[in-house]
């Protein structure tokens, strides 16, 4: 790879340094400066506003009824919101990721809108994602691209280096229940919140058209929001080569209702539900 890798999609080129995937590939995490137009942020927040007007089935308020603010989240709307499916395909998220993984074809896993509205106390604590999916693999990149400017005190933080492992206990956000992995089969989450000195925590203030990009074994957390700012924030989860199917035997986050009738465990996730973003072009 040049010192400088290009990749152009819809007419926009989004430049990718060596050290920005130096640096995804050993911390886990990485920001992207300027990685979308103007033109596909308002696009962005066009489907994000239709998918608050009309919110699907797999909704959920993240909130307590005595918070100030609002927390929502909701999941796999790519097929219902042209919008979010447009953003998705047209713009470089394919290319990216196939770049920080070195993955010889990406696929899309699920979309996911996280939205604090102002005076959101609710903290999303500390975790890894992959713990609450249906995948086994390490080849993986989650986008959390921002619409609304986020200070560094409201933004998504990590630590460094996490994304190697282990595997920690995935739990509830509200109430701290272990309603995936039975207790004791995976170990517990340290106490970061309270011993920052001793992580080595990463995070950044980002603008719209930025963007941070994640391992989803990386471990992250985010505080609440301030009673002047929205938070509104996207998520793309996509998945590369090395990436298999692992049905659970308990209902994911998000599910996919039939998908271990018709997709064997261990098998690569070739299926409508995650198709491909991505192929390396071939080698003349």
């Amino acid at each position: 790879m040049n010192e400088m890798t290009r990749f152009a999609d819809a007419g926009f080129t989004c430049p990718i340094s060596d050290e920005a995937v130096q640096a995804y590939q050993t911390q886990g995490a990485v920001c992207i400066r300027n990685a979308f137009t103007p033109q596909q942020i308002s696009q962005l927040t066009a489907g994000i506003e239709a998918n608050l007007a009309n919110p699907s089935p797999r909704a959920k308020v993240a909130s307590s009824a005595s918070d100030p603010g609002w927390f929502f989240e909701d999941f796999c709307n790519w097929q219902e919101n042209r919008d979010y499916r447009d953003f998705i395909f047209s713009s470089a998220l394919g290319s990216i990721a196939g770049a920080l993984l070195g993955s010889q074809q990406v696929r899309l896993h699920h979309d996911h809108l996280l939205v604090k509205e102002p005076n959101t106390r609710q903290r999303t604590p500390w975790h890894q994602d992959q713990p609450y999916y249906n995948i086994s693999g390490s080849d993986t990149v989650s986008f959390w691209i921002p619409v609304d400017p986020v200070p560094r005190a409201s933004t998504l933080e990590f630590i460094g280096g996490s994304h190697k492992g282990p595997w920690l206990m995935p739990r509830s956000f509200m109430d701290s229940q272990a309603k995936w992995f039975a207790e004791g089969t995976l170990g517990e989450l340290p106490d970061i919140e309270n011993h920052r000195e001793d992580f080595p925590i990463l995070g950044w203030e980002l603008a719209p058209g930025d963007m941070v990009c994640f391992n989803m074994l990386t471990l992250h957390a985010s505080s609440g929001v301030g009673g002047n700012n929205r938070r509104r924030a996207f998520s793309v989860r996509v998945i590369g080569d090395d990436v298999r199917h692992a049905p659970r035997p308990w209902a994911t986050s998000p599910e996919f209702p039939g998908l271990r009738e018709v997709l064997a465990a261990d098998v690569p996730m070739e299926h409508e539900l995650f198709p491909p973003l991505w192929q390396r072009p071939l080698q003349r």
